[in-house]
């Protein structure tokens, strides 16, 4: 009997890659454009993985929808300037064997992998071109198309996509809102340590891991199967 295809959706900021110079620098820029105080690093780094109208409605509630919408734009201005003069590599690396996991897990035939992020679809593609990932994935969503995390809409679509059955993957990620959002669609959510929430946060998660060796682990003793 064939083995059945088996899907890992990784988180992207704060899982594959840190981008949080990028992030935060963005960030204040947007908040120095619209002549307004930035929030601090923390608060900033805790809303990584929301799309951006819900950041910017969790980082600065009192403001109206106007004023939120506007330091979208001004976010996205500022992501894109810094992305012209400071190269992917550089200010979001990716993570101590996060490359070499993606490798041995593409090199396994009955496991396919999915993206599953809070940035938008320019924003994914200039990261994902500055470290040559598109082709290690099937299926990538972003939050133009999909309700922010933790709505499970990301993965539901990635699971249909790549035609994989819930029970036969995991989500990965640095957050609750990753968790949660995995919880939300039936999918087992493996938590990493190394990321942007702490991990008393990831009380969805079904496993925790310290670095991509044991997410290896993890997901070889899972299926049984040599990664």
């Amino acid at each position: 009997m064939a083995a059945p295809l088996r899907l890992v959706v990784f988180d992207v900021d704060g899982t594959l890659v840190d981008s949080q110079a990028d992030i935060v620098g963005a960030m204040t820029q947007a908040f120095e454009l619209m002549d307004m105080s930035a929030p601090d690093r923390a608060a900033i780094l805790n809303t990584v993985g929301l799309s951006l109208p819900d950041t910017m409605h969790q980082l600065i509630p009192q403001a109206g929808a106007t004023v939120q919408d506007q330091l979208v734009a001004a976010y996205k201005q500022a992501y894109s300037e810094r992305r012209q003069f400071v190269g992917s590599k550089t200010s979001s690396p990716m993570y101590a064997g996060a490359r070499a996991a993606l490798e041995r897990l593409w090199a396994v035939d009955d496991i396919l992998l999915g993206v599953a992020t809070g940035k938008s679809r320019r924003g994914l593609n200039i990261l994902m071109d500055g470290h040559d990932l598109h082709p290690f994935f099937v299926t990538t969503q972003v939050s133009d198309t999909h309700p922010s995390k933790p709505h499970p809409s990301m993965v539901l679509t990635a699971l249909s996509e790549a035609g994989v059955e819930a029970c036969n993957a995991v989500v990965v990620g640095d957050t609750s809102y990753d968790m949660a959002m995995a919880r939300a669609a039936g999918v087992d959510g493996i938590g990493v340590t190394w990321g942007y929430h702490p991990v008393d946060a990831l009380g969805d998660a079904t496993a925790c891991v310290e670095n991509f060796d044991a997410l290896l682990q993890v997901l070889s003793d899972r299926w049984e199967i040599a990664i």
